[in-house]
């Protein structure tokens, strides 16, 4: 009985930890303990679509906690992230423009995953890395026929959920901001695609949806 008793104690113990080890942590705790406020999780909303990678499903996590607290982001991600990786602050006009928006900003609604609009992107983004193509054009027929979107963002060279969101979000060279504006716009649903391209390593195609006319 005993020894029974010490297998089921192991067996358990073994099990908890196993969990431990594959639970999931918020992508943004590291910046600041605010976010690990569970009213965080429900940002995290491809988390169990199986289409998806981790990375991708960490990108639609990160951009919703984005849209959800704009304020905290900008100061406690945005910021940051800038001086560690060298953004001149005080004279960099696309950079401080964002701040300047999001700390103006209430909250935005969140994005569910939409397996739709990951297909359209992931055979833009798989397209694009085999040719080496920048851009949004469906230059392809199948991805013609798959293309699901009405805002579509594509980064090139970024490795990192966040590195994406926060090049798209301060948009630097685009005097149109329309990553920007479409990351931060009316929008309900996503999709996303990380995959490897043949001039930048790598390529995110993220492609948006309205399903809400009056969102």
């Amino acid at each position: 009985m005993k020894q029974y008793l010490m297998i089921l104690f192991v067996a358990i113990a073994t099990m908890g930890q196993s969990r431990a080890q594959t639970a999931i942590k918020n992508p943004l705790v590291a910046y600041s303990g605010e976010w690990a406020d569970k009213k965080y999780d429900q940002c995290n909303t491809a988390a169990k679509e199986t289409y998806l990678s981790a990375a991708e499903k960490e990108l639609i996590w990160v951009l919703n906690m984005a849209r959800t607290n704009p304020k905290l982001f900008c100061r406690t991600v945005v910021a940051p992230y800038a001086r560690e990786n060298n953004v001149d602050m005080e004279s960099e006009v696309y950079y401080l423009s964002l701040m300047r928006e999001m700390n103006k900003m209430g909250p935005l609604g969140i994005l569910n995953a939409d397996k739709a609009c990951a297909t359209s992107a992931a055979c833009h983004a798989e397209w694009s890395g085999k040719t080496g193509y920048v851009g949004h054009d469906r230059r392809n027929g199948n991805c013609k026929n798959v293309e699901k979107h009405d805002g579509e963002c594509c980064s090139y060279g970024e490795t990192e959920p966040l590195s994406v969101i926060i090049s798209l979000l301060i948009d630097e060279n685009v005097p149109s901001l329309g990553h920007r504006h479409i990351l931060l716009g009316a929008y309900s649903g996503i999709g996303v695609a990380i995959r490897p391209h043949k001039g930048y390593r790598t390529n995110a195609v993220l492609d948006l949806i309205r399903k809400d006319p009056g969102y």
